[in-house]
């Protein structure tokens, strides 16, 4: 499924608006919710994710220290959310053409286990597609499922402006 947005963030306003029995539409407010990470101040970021999370799994401080570590490696926060758009790559240094859009699929074991959905989502500056898993609550909502949220942030490859090497 390919979701279209004006924006490449989203606010907690908008995000409270999104069809959570949808389970594409939650990856795709996550990829949104990644693209607002900052260093200095990720209180909004936090209150999002946790939102997604829903309030029966709060995001442990072992959890938010893996976040950190992995947006921080090679200052990635600055693009990773970005790089799962169609169109970001790192030679247009994970700049996706409007309107952006995003890619949601389904892979061999979506559906594996009752009550989970597994779903993928590419990034331009990775080789294969990248695994989140929701599960479906009794509310009828989907919500992000344990700690599948860090596949996503795993490394990707830098912005052509910022590779020394290419």
């Amino acid at each position: 499924m390919i979701l279209e947005y004006n924006n490449i963030t989203i606010t907690l306003e908008e995000l409270k608006k999104v069809d959570r029995t949808n389970p594409y539409k939650v990856v795709g407010a996550l990829i949104q919710v990644l693209g607002d990470y900052n260093p200095k101040k990720n209180d909004s970021f936090y209150e999002k994710l946790q939102y997604l999370f829903g309030d029966f799994q709060p995001i442990s401080e072992m959890m938010r220290q893996q976040i950190k570590d992995r947006m921080l490696q090679n200052d990635k926060y600055s693009y990773i959310g970005k790089s799962y758009f169609i169109g970001s790559t790192p030679e247009n240094d994970y700049n996706p053409p409007k309107p952006y859009k995003i890619e949601v699929k389904e892979g061999p074991y979506t559906d594996n286990e009752e009550g989970f959905k597994r779903l993928f989502v590419k990034s331009g500056g990775a080789d294969h597609d990248r695994p989140i898993t929701l599960r479906l609550a009794k509310d009828g909502n989907f919500y992000l499922w344990s700690d599948s949220l860090i596949g996503l942030l795993t490394d990707i490859r830098p912005k052509e402006s910022t590779n020394i090497w290419a």
